[in-house]
C-alpha cells in the first residue's frame, strides 16, 4: 500500500485543456524523475471545469522528500505561472492510503466513489461483500500532512474506490471520470495532436 493523493482541480472556464496539455507534456516526467508514482489523470464528465488525478508515494518520508525535489525543481518553476493561471482552486486534496489507480489502456470512462461511512466495521463487511481487487480500495491516511505548502482536507474518514459496485449505504460522491490519454513524447518542434484543441486560461 502506498501513500496516495486524490486531487481535484477546480479550474476556470475553457482552461481544462491548457492544463492537460501541460501536465502531459512537463509535469508527468518531471514528478517521475523525482520518485512520485503519476497515476489516473482525469476529465470530470459532468464538469467541464474539473480535472482529477492521483499520485502516489513508499511512504510519508517520500512524500516530502519527493514534493520538496519537485515544487523547488526546474520544471515546476518553469511552469507554475502558467499552471495556476488555470485554477481557482486546487486545495481539494484527499490524503489515501491505499494501491494507487491507473486505469487500463482503452478505458473510456471510471467510477469513482468517495464514501464517508459511519462505522469501520459495517463497511469493512460492505467491502468483503461487494469490493474485490479491481476496485482499488482506499482509506483516508491520517497521518499529518508534513508538506503544509500543500493543503490537503482533514477532519473526515473516507474510503474511495474505483469501478460499478453495489450501493453504499452511506454519504457518497460519485464521479464520473474520462481518463486522459497520455501524450507522445514528440519531437522537437511538433506539438501532440490528440484531436482536442486546448482552450486558453481566463
Amino acid at each position: 500500500m502506498s501513500i496516495v493523493e486524490l486531487r481535484q482541480y477546480t479550474l476556470h472556464s475553457g482552461a481544462r485543456e491548457t492544463l492537460i496539455e501541460l501536465f502531459e507534456r512537463e509535469f508527468v516526467t518531471g514528478q517521475q524523475a523525482v520518485g512520485i508514482t503519476v497515476g489516473g489523470r482525469f476529465r470530470d464528465l459532468d464538469d467541464p471545469d474539473r480535472f482529477v488525478w492521483l499520485r502516489a508515494f513508499p511512504d510519508m518520508a517520500h512524500r516530502r522528500r519527493a514534493l520538496e525535489a519537485f515544487y523547488t525543481g526546474p520544471v515546476w518553476r518553469e511552469h507554475r505561472d502558467t499552471a495556476n493561471a488555470t485554477m481557482i482552486d486546487s486545495g481539494d486534496v484527499l490524503l489515501l492510503r491505499g494501491p494507487g489507480f491507473t486505469p487500463e489502456p482503452g478505458t473510456s470512462e471510471v467510477l469513482a466513489t468517495v464514501c464517508h461511512p459511519t462505522d469501520a466495521a459495517d463497511f469493512d463487511a460492505y467491502a468483503a461483500r461487494h469490493l474485490g481487487p479491481g476496485h482499488a480500495l482506499h482509506r483516508t491516511e491520517h497521518a499529518e500532512n508534513d508538506f503544509p505548502r500543500l493543503p490537503v482536507r482533514t477532519g473526515e474518514d473516507v474510503r474511495i474506490w474505483f469501478g460499478p459496485a453495489e450501493p453504499a449505504p452511506w454519504p457518497t460522491q460519485r464521479l464520473r471520470l474520462e481518463p486522459v490519454k497520455p501524450w507522445p513524447r514528440a519531437s522537437p518542434g511538433v506539438r501532440p495532436d490528440h484531436g482536442r484543441e486546448p482552450g486558453s486560461a481566463s
